[in-house]
């Protein structure tokens, strides 16, 4: 997936103190995905019905 625009990552609401996390960033069809201690190390890019599933499966 090529992306023109540089993202926009967020961390989960849930983790306010930690310091060590995954940040998400919406995408056109998809969500990325990146360690947020080393954000310059790149991000992995999921299909939007991957990453629904995924988080489906997490909540259960």
């Amino acid at each position: 997936m090529y992306l023109t625009q540089p993202l926009t990552f967020r961390k989960s609401s849930y983790s306010t103190t930690a310091q060590e996390c995954v940040e998400v960033a919406d995408v056109p069809g998809a969500s990325a995905v990146r360690d947020s201690t080393q954000p310059d190390l790149g991000h992995l890019a999921f299909p939007s019905i991957e990453w629904t599933a995924f988080l489906g499966a997490a909540q259960r």
